[in-house]
């Protein structure tokens, strides 16, 4: 603490009294000019290398462009910067992009995104908290200083991360509350006649007004097995996707279902009686819960006027006769 306002003295006395925004101004300068260099590096792959050594192959004059199957992403502005804004490390990257998933967004470009929003973000406000620590210089000591510019920018940062744990929170109850309801329906779709695939793509369609993200991971389940992916790994990334408890245990069912050859109907109609009765049980938990969440509701607001209906009264007459006394 001595050495801060050693120098925060010494950048006054130097520069007057903008001199430790001065120092604070030229430090963020600096770290943003070290931070350009990695930005502006992008890491060429080794078959473009390869491309750019054989040089350019000219084309057949009766061979024409083949039409492109997919869409390419227009406009990936971000791309030069992925050294900097993705994480170099692949478990890493493997655990955030999960999240994300998890949490709803499936962009190719998704975990850049995240980050470069936490990058502008953290810019954003820590450029807000120098405004309002220059509006209140007059009034704020260095460490009030330090903590009005540092805190907005760590706030700026971790915003988004706690936005994504939100709705990663919020979709995983979302699917934990309408997969009773799926099941009963695919049940329903199994027992008169259809295939798993058929019941699968008939449920996706109809939840989609109640449950919207259920209906989402159903609809690329069933796009998945139309393609022609193994069954088994397609419950897998739905399980893995979903990271509900009890989509993973459905997900083991029917794998196990298949492996020993049992009827589908009779495992799903056993595991919706079980996802029935566990439904029941969390909104029981739940009420069992409300009580005790009322209590401390109900010593602060009812507590304090009752003791004060029963007991000032004597209270004050006590007072009286004390004073009379006197």
């Amino acid at each position: 603490m001595d050495l801060m306002n050693t120098a925060m003295d010494f950048l006054v006395a130097r520069f007057g009294p903008m001199g430790p925004f001065y120092a604070i101004g030229a430090l963020g300068l600096l770290l943003v000019g070290g931070t350009i260099p990695f930005l502006l590096q992008k890491m060429t792959a080794p078959v473009d290398r390869l491309k750019a050594q054989s040089g350019p192959h000219p084309k057949a004059p009766e061979e024409k462009e083949q039409p492109k199957l997919r869409f390419q992403d227009r406009g990936p502005n971000l791309d030069k910067f992925a050294a900097f804004l993705e994480p170099q490390d692949q478990e890493t990257y493997s655990a955030t992009r999960l999240k994300l998933i998890q949490a709803g967004y499936r962009s190719q470009h998704a975990v850049r995104t995240m980050h470069f929003a936490q990058f502008a973000l953290a810019i954003g406000f820590l450029i807000v908290g120098v405004l309002v620590a220059l509006i209140r210089m007059d009034s704020m000591n260095l460490q009030s200083t330090l903590m009005t510019i540092l805190v907005p920018g760590a706030v700026g940062y971790y915003l988004p991360i706690y936005w994504v744990e939100r709705r990663r929170q919020t979709r995983q109850q979302n699917l934990t509350e309408g997969f009773p309801d799926a099941l009963d329906l695919m049940l329903v779709c199994i027992e008169a006649g259809q295939s798993l695939d058929q019941s699968i793509q008939r449920v996706a369609t109809e939840i989609r007004p109640g449950y919207p993200d259920l209906s989402e991971e159903f609809e690329i389940v069933a796009s998945e097995m139309k393609a022609g992916k193994d069954r088994v790994n397609v419950l897998r990334d739905m399980a893995e996707r979903a990271g509900s408890q009890d989509i993973s245990a459905f997900v083991t069912v029917l794998i196990q279902s298949a492996n020993f050859g049992t009827s589908i109907s009779e495992a799903l109609r056993v595991y919706a009686a079980e996802m029935r009765d566990k439904r029941v049980m969390r909104a029981e938990e739940k009420a069992n819960k409300l009580p005790t969440k009322l209590t401390l509701g109900t010593m602060m607001f009812t507590l304090p006027p009752l003791l004060i209906i029963l007991i000032g009264p004597s209270i004050y007459n006590i007072y009286l006769t004390l004073t009379a006394g006197k």
